[in-house]
């Protein structure tokens, strides 16, 4: 849906606004690129998030599509609501300094504290079911596996251990074949949103690249 000016969900800052210009000047077909937000996951009790350039025309019939100046920014219908007001602000200095989001709110309380969600609903329950008979058999090969935390408004909040956890294919593992295959079986479920702290992780099937 393409949103006017008057009703725009985010906001930008002069400094932030002119620097994302900029990164698009830098792009192939730099016309065509929009800005696109999406929420990646949680970390720490609060919401992790990507901002990136892609072609515009990839947005979908109900992701929100805004205009801001000559910028075009895409956010994903399933993000629209945790990205409600927010502010784009460019944060330090003018060389070394990155994009950050201000005002945006914490994830349900229960993400972040360890509260036990109720899983007993009928949605939470044919995820659990994907994730014993169908995701957890083929990620134990590699020592890993996946729980239900929570299932939120169409989202399935994650939480991966044993070799997944720390893993530098994780990311990988959740969005081509964990999150295929619960929304396949699930097409309620719409976002799988990882809220493993992956820092903690010691023992990955897969180690991350050596810097």
């Amino acid at each position: 849906m393409t949103i006017d000016g008057s009703t725009t969900i985010l906001a930008f800052t002069d400094d932030a606004h002119q620097k994302v210009l900029g990164f698009r000047e830098q792009a192939p077909t730099p016309e065509r690129q929009a800005m696109w937000l999406e929420i990646t996951g949680i970390s720490g009790g609060e919401w992790t998030y990507n901002l990136s350039l892609r072609p515009t025309d990839e947005a979908g019939p109900d992701d929100s599509v805004e205009t801001h100046g000559d910028l075009t920014v895409v956010v994903p219908e399933h993000d629209v609501d945790k990205l409600r007001g927010v502010t784009i602000e460019w944060s330090g200095d003018p060389f070394a300094g990155g994009l950050r989001l201000s005002g945006l709110a914490s994830p349900s309380p229960r993400m972040g504290n360890g509260e036990a969600a109720d899983l007993s609903g009928d949605l939470a329950q044919q995820v659990l079911q994907v994730l014993e008979h169908q995701v957890n058999p083929a990620i134990a090969a590699h020592g890993g596996r996946a729980d239900l935390v929570a299932v939120e408004e169409g989202a399935a909040y994650l939480r991966l251990s044993g070799g997944c956890q720390g893993c530098g294919m994780a990311t990988v593992t959740l969005g081509q074949g964990i999150e295929v295959q619960i929304k396949e079986n699930v097409p309620e479920i719409h976002q799988v949103i990882d809220v493993t702290d992956h820092a903690s992780g010691s023992n990955p099937y897969f180690e991350s690249a050596k810097k």
